[in-house]
């Protein structure tokens, strides 16, 4: 009932200062990080137009050229919800698939919740910051029949409005990433839930839309306490692509990105937000500081430490 009334205020009242109000009355309890995926990739394709002689000072690469990365998840607890942005690849495709991505050493996003007592019905709400298949495809599994079906069978799905209909209707330089297999189980669910704007629409949770890396990405600040939480999804994948010309050669539309990036930076840096990297394989989160040649990352640490 509460969260039906919840959403009918939201509904109503979409542009209030009073949704503010409501939604820190559902105080975020915990945060917990959790890796459903260890993977590499090219480190050309990583860090865009930068001269690998710049990105390998501040990120390792092997002698293939590949870096380490990995697909980290959050898990947000308040008082009525588990909420899990982000699910990892998943564990449906062929052994050839996850040889291409160099995947090693993880059972997927359901193992993870499994190692803290979590099992994936408990899941209330499962938010996406985009549909590429390393980001959605451990939502859904193979039973022992060969069939699809949902791992986290009684939760509600977010995506942004825009970026559904992107990856519906998706250009030859994404195709790749969208499978309707990772896709369809969650339409047909009933339980999706397209955001059409910017804005608050889970409890403590502000959803942020950017479209430089895919159009409609989806990021969350999630406010504990004083301290604003943001989950950077591919907008900022990694502690090494704070400065701005640092931008992934996969980014759809790399100006944007970088215009998206120095404005949110300014505000990250103003209100002392804290980022989490889903991709960083070696820095989980930082705060960011001022320096001479602009905003740049202060001090990493986990999310654990400052929970």
């Amino acid at each position: 009932m509460e969260s039906l009334i919840r959403n009918a205020f939201i509904c109503h009242y979409k542009n209030s200062t009073a949704i503010d109000y409501f939604c820190s009355i559902m105080s975020i309890i915990k945060l917990t990080v959790l890796i459903a995926d260890y993977w590499k990739m090219d480190g050309g394709v990583a860090f865009g137009v930068v001269p690998k002689s710049l990105w390998t000072k501040v990120y390792p690469e092997d002698t293939d050229n590949l870096i380490n990365i990995c697909t980290r998840c959050l898990l947000i607890e308040t008082e009525n919800r588990k909420i899990l942005v982000d699910t990892g690849m998943g564990n449906k495709r062929g052994d050839k698939y996850y040889a291409y991505k160099y995947r090693t050493g993880t059972g997927g996003i359901a193992e993870q919740l499994h190692k803290i007592s979590i099992n994936p019905e408990e899941i209330t709400d499962v938010v996406f910051t985009h549909l590429h298949d390393d980001h959605v495809g451990g939502a859904t599994e193979l039973d022992k029949d060969g069939n699809l079906k949902l791992i986290f069978e009684n939760a509600s799905y977010w995506c942004s409005e825009s970026h559904w209909k992107w990856s519906e209707y998706s250009n030859k330089r994404e195709a790749a990433a969208y499978f309707t297999d990772n896709l369809n189980p969650i339409k047909e669910s009933g339980r999706l839930n397209l955001i059409k704007e910017s804005g608050n629409w889970l409890d403590g949770i502000e959803f942020r839309i950017f479209n430089g890396h895919t159009r409609g990405q989806l990021i969350p600040l999630i406010r504990k306490a004083d301290q604003t939480y943001v989950f950077a999804g591919d907008f900022i994948p990694s502690k090494a692509h704070i400065p701005l010309p640092y931008v992934p050669a996969v980014d759809i539309e790399p100006l944007l990105t970088l215009t998206e990036k120095e404005s949110f930076l300014e505000e990250a840096l103003e209100n002392q937000y804290i980022m989490i990297f889903e991709h960083d394989f070696y820095n989980e989160a930082c705060q960011l500081i001022s320096t001479e040649k602009g905003v740049a990352a202060g001090e990493t640490f986990t999310i654990e430490s400052v929970n």
